[in-house]
C-alpha cells in the first residue's frame, strides 16, 4: 500500500515563506506525475503545480514566480517552496501522485495525501 505524507504547513505572515514536503512510501517503482492541489474554505480544489518524472514543472497563473515545485525521484518526494505568500494562498494543500507503479509495467494507481493547512495572515 502506498501512502503520501505531507508536512511543512503552518501559519505565516503575508510576504513570508513556507516549504511543503510530500513523501510517498510503500512499494513504489515509479511515479509519473506529482502535483500539489489546494482547497480554500467554500471553494473547489484547484491544481497549484505539477511536475513529471522528467522534471518539467507547470503552475497555475496565480502562483507563477512565487512558488517552485521540485521532486527527488530517488526519495519519491515532492516539494513546494512558497515565497511571497498572500492571504489568498490560505488553504489546505494536498499532494497527489499520479501513475504510481509498484514494478516495471505494472498497472498504475493514483494516491492522495491527507492535506496540510497553510494559513497566511495579513
Amino acid at each position: 500500500q502506498v501512502q503520501l505524507v505531507e508536512s511543512g504547513g503552518g501559519l505565516v505572515q503575508a510576504g513570508g515563506s513556507l516549504r511543503l514536503s510530500c513523501a510517498a512510501s510503500g512499494s513504489i517503482f515509479s511515479i509519473d506525475v506529482m502535483r500539489w492541489y489546494r482547497q480554500a474554505p467554500g471553494k473547489q480544489r484547484e491544481l497549484v503545480a505539477g511536475i513529471a518524472s522528467g522534471g518539467i514543472p507547470n503552475y497555475v497563473d496565480s502562483v507563477k514566480g512565487r512558488f517552485t515545485i521540485s521532486r527527488a525521484n530517488a526519495k519519491n518526494t515532492v516539494y513546494l517552496q512558497m515565497n511571497s505568500l498572500k492571504p489568498e494562498d490560505t488553504a489546505v494543500y494536498y499532494c497527489n501522485a499520479e501513475g504510481v507503479r509498484t514494478y516495471f509495467g505494472s498497472p498504475t494507481y493514483d494516491y492522495w495525501g491527507q492535506g496540510t493547512q497553510v494559513t497566511v495572515s495579513s
